[in-house]
């Protein structure tokens, strides 16, 4: 059975990535990319699914866990009553191969371990044909998948899995080398284990000391630029939200997607991430993925794709996954890819913008397709969409969806404007403005001084924590004011925000879910705009504290059974918490940073 989310540390290789338990095994590992089948599912069902278990065969030892400073090497150190070692996990990649690399170093006394080895292809199902091969590595072939093992334990299969047990004395090192590559291609030759650690030691060393710093959150923060980098395709530069499918909103629940997919919402506050990082190539890389993703016909633009850009995301269940701790279905693919929300316009357009600003090259193309965009957006922002959440009941008139069709418009015209580009600029400020407007008059409820989720509603929605954070109205106007406070009433959970709130849910949740920590961190992003800094601070500081042991983050934490919950690790979340550490560490929010603070010319302070 898998542990809770937050028990779970990471490895990867840019291309994938693999969920290490405090206990030692590998429970879930996709090859040889991020959207690929697993070849260890346990993590939604049982280890008959496939994990990677190495682990001192003593019951009860004691285990503490770190990362290697600036990189993603795991070190997980076993103590028992006879001794001490410690596990070092890692993962490298080589053309048509990846490697997960496993190295158990003695420490003091000697201790017994046990590895076991369960692989099952096609999530969980497949039960390879497992032989030697002539220079002795172990092979499980399925199809066109093949898993090379490699040890100088020895190991027997037993019941459709792989064992071994094995001594670790004081200063002794045992490696294991477990290598993807297609079964129809020649075998990769055998790896050094050891010196392969240290080459992926110095290229992460090497790539995070380009961060500067950030003074005191300097350590959480580069985790999560870390975390970020691991979850970014080396090749096609596009960021999958989470390594892991079907990880539940609510224990138990049907809430349960995949998220192995690249969302065009996160592209402006990703290179807003990136850029303030100092990490300019992985901000150009991200950025040209993301027009090469929206090239073609506006009518087609989607609010996600796959790692290199695909569009059909078809969605499925599995049966045969009894999901993490029973929560089902599992899901393959994502439906909400055929999805209409507005809001994606004004996330493309703001990225567009804010790459300019910050000095990314830009071409006539580029400006053509962001035209090409914006006539679109003109023909359909009146109509209602699915909204941000990708509510499966129905499309509305969402508040901030048109709100961000709004920033599209603004976006286009400040681009005109300060790079010179080719607009209509008149018809363009008019149309802004009538958004404006309208989601002012729409939009706003005049009796309980809030916006609402949706025009004419009740709902309050965290989403709406956005208005100032995009510059629709300054975080000083009176009902951008009276919409935190309504938020603070109405969606704080043990001081944590929900998304929005759902009438009949037992324990005050929408269907049961997680504070969405995304929102948290936008909610203290609004203090900082209001000057509330010791507030701000408080709650930053409050979900910094629910990283775990190693600093990562799920989409969301249940504040009832105080855990973690959620596909996992999510990018959002740490993009947001990057976000808000430099927002907090000038003391002025993300809106001011991006020139977006105060009601652009031609929007009054008070329109509506």
């Amino acid at each position: 059975m898998a542990g809770l989310i937050e028990d779970y540390a990471v490895i990867g290789n840019c291309e994938t990535m693999a969920l290490v338990g405090r206990d030692g095994s590998i429970d879930w590992l996709c090859l040889p990319r991020f959207d690929s089948a697993a070849c260890f599912a346990a993590l939604l069902g049982d280890e008959g699914h496939g994990r990677w278990l190495m682990a001192p065969a003593e019951a009860d030892a004691q285990v503490t866990r770190r990362y290697r400073d600036g990189t993603l090497i795991l070190e997980t150190t076993f103590e028992t009553e006879s001794g001490a070692v410690v596990l070092i996990d890692c993962m490298t990649r080589a053309l048509g191969c990846s490697n997960l690399l496993r190295r158990v170093r003695g420490l003091r006394g000697t201790v017994p371990m046990q590895a076991e080895l369960t692989v099952r292809f096609d999530y969980g199902i497949s039960v390879p044909w497992v032989s030697r091969t002539a220079d002795g590595r172990v092979q499980f072939v399925a199809g066109p998948d093949r898993l090379l093992l490699q040890t100088s334990v020895k190991v027997e299969n037993k019941a459709l899995r792989t064992k071994g047990n094995f001594e670790v004395q004081a200063g002794e090192e045992v490696d294991f080398s477990l290598g993807w590559s297609k079964s129809y291609h020649k075998a990769p030759p055998p790896l050094d284990v050891g010196q392969t650690i240290e080459t992926e030691d110095a290229g992460w060393r090497g790539w995070s000391s380009r961060f500067e710093g950030i003074g005191e959150w300097s350590d959480i923060v580069l985790r999560s630029l870390i975390t970020l980098k691991a979850l970014t395709h080396y090749e096609t530069g596009g960021i999958v939200a989470a390594a892991t499918t079907s990880l539940p909103e609510k224990i138990g629940g049907e809430r349960n997607w995949d998220y192995r997919y690249c969302w065009l919402r996160d592209a402006t506050l990703t290179l807003y991430a990136l850029l303030e990082s100092n990490f300019i190539e992985e901000a150009e890389a991200w950025r040209q993925w993301l027009i090469r993703a929206i090239a073609g016909s506006p009518e087609q633009l989607q609010i996600m794709y796959g790692i290199a850009g695909e569009r059909r995301l078809d969605e499925w269940t599995i049966p045969w996954l009894p999901g993490y701790e029973k929560s089902t279905p599992v899901h393959i693919g994502n439906a909400a890819a055929g999805q209409v929300q507005l809001d994606v316009y004004g996330e493309v357009m703001d990225a567009l913008y804010y790459g300019r600003t910050r000095g990314l090259p830009s071409d006539e193309t580029m400006w053509g397709l962001e035209r090409a965009l914006i006539g679109h957006l003109q023909q359909i922002w009146d109509q209602p969409d699915d909204g941000l959440w990708e509510v499966r009941g129905g499309r509305r008139q969402f508040t901030h969806s048109k709100v961000m069709a709004w920033v599209a418009v603004d976006r286009a015209i400040r681009s005109a404007e300060e790079f010179g580009l080719q607009a209509p600029l008149d018809e363009w400020r008019a149309w802004r403005q009538q958004i404006h407007d309208e989601v002012c008059s729409k939009g706003f409820d005049t009796e309980r001084n809030t916006f609402v989720q949706y025009y004419g509603g009740k709902t309050l929605d965290a989403s709406l924590l956005m208005i100032a954070l995009v510059g629709f109205l300054p975080a000083s106007d009176a009902r951008v004011q009276g919409t935190v406070a309504a938020i603070e009433r109405g969606l704080l959970r043990d001081g944590f925000v929900i998304r929005y709130d759902t009438a009949g849910s037992d324990d005050g949740l929408p269907a049961g879910e997680g504070a969405f920590l995304a929102c948290s961190f936008w909610l203290a992003d609004n203090y900082v705009l209001q000057g509330r800094l010791d507030d701000a601070r408080r709650l930053f500081e409050k979900l910094v504290k629910l990283t775990n042991d190693v600093g990562l983050l799920a989409e969301e934490y249940d504040p009832v059974q105080k855990r973690q919950v959620g596909n996992f690790p999510q990018a959002f979340s740490h993009i947001a918490l990057i976000n808000t550490a430099y927002n907090l560490s000038r003391a002025y929010g993300p809106a001011a940073e991006r020139g977006a603070g105060a009601a652009p010319e031609g929007i009054r302070a008070d329109a509506g």
